[in-house]
């Protein structure tokens, strides 16, 4: 009796639960997710906060970074800082693009290799041949072949960055397949299309979900090698990459035009990363159960 009165005084254990608990727990989401807002806004209000990156005043050229050109002014007497804040919409726009189409596409394809073997024996020789050519020679053929515009340069990013998509779902649809909960479901007759939505797509999300991240980070270094190599966007839409390129030429007399566009490319691609990390910890359940 006493036993029982004492286990119904103990005080309960409260799980802590709300915002600040979750992002204690997951730092690395919430570094991440804060860093790729702030550049999302300030892609969005960038005609509010910047000039015209395309106005020319050689009178102005290469400026050092003062009070009235934040981050100086290139050869042609451009301000940087308005290139640079321009600029970031094209690497956003050619990451989520490029990471919206290659999951949609990649998923699609995987789910249909993962479930149906002849399907399979086809498609993925075709991926093998595809991963065998590095990714930015491959982008740098399709973009040669075609006229230079973003669409084009988000198009040929994509076409490299599938087949890696198709091998995570495919392997994931393998397994999955084998299940007996899989295995009742096709002895019931129920149907292959309600098979794949019902109980293998919900199984995929979660490692899809951090691909897409990877593939994102890897869509703008991608953008980047490209216009730097001025095979990707025309020298006149501002990119990170172009601008790289153009002041290459000065760096020794004016680094600036190359170390903030540097900057901000790495800040970018370390932001996604870190959202991808934390997504794969907090959705894998054998990492999850460790923290």
């Amino acid at each position: 009796m006493a036993t029982t009165t004492a286990g119904a005084a103990a005080p309960r254990v409260r799980s802590r639960k709300g915002p600040i608990a979750w992002v204690r727990r997951n730092p690395t989401i919430t570094v991440g997710a804060a860093i790729l807002l702030a550049l999302v806004v300030l892609a969005f209000i960038a005609p509010l906060i910047a000039e015209d990156p395309l106005s020319f005043e050689p009178a102005n050229r290469l400026k050092r970074p003062s009070e009235t050109f934040w981050f100086g002014t290139d050869q042609f007497g451009r301000d940087v800082y308005s290139r640079v804040v321009y600029g970031t919409r094209i690497s956003l726009a050619v990451g989520i693009s490029v990471a919206i189409l290659a999951t949609v596409i990649g998923l699609t394809i995987g789910v249909l290799c993962g479930f149906y073997k002849r399907v399979d024996a086809i498609v993925m020789r075709i991926m093998d041949g595809l991963m065998s050519i590095p990714s930015i020679l491959l982008a740098i053929a399709l973009i040669t072949l075609m006229k230079a515009s973003l669409t084009i340069v988000i198009i040929a990013i994509t076409i490299p960055e599938i087949p890696r998509v198709v091998r995570l779902v495919r392997s994931v649809v393998l397994s999955v397949r084998e299940m007996p909960y899989i295995e009742a479901a096709i002895a019931a007759g129920t149907r292959n299309l309600v098979i794949m939505w019902r109980h293998i797509l919900p199984n995929t999300l979660a490692p899809l979900i951090v691909q897409a991240t990877y593939v994102c980070a890897s869509a703008i270094l991608t953008e980047a090698g490209l216009s730097f190599l001025g095979a990707g966007t025309p020298p006149e839409i501002p990119s990170w990459g172009n601008i790289i390129s153009l002041g290459r030429t000065f760096f020794q007399i004016s680094p600036w035009i190359i170390f903030f566009p540097g900057i901000f490319l790495a800040i970018t691609v370390l932001a996604i990363n870190l959202v991808g990390d934390g997504l794969r910890d907090t959705l894998d359940p054998r990492i999850a159960r460790r923290m």
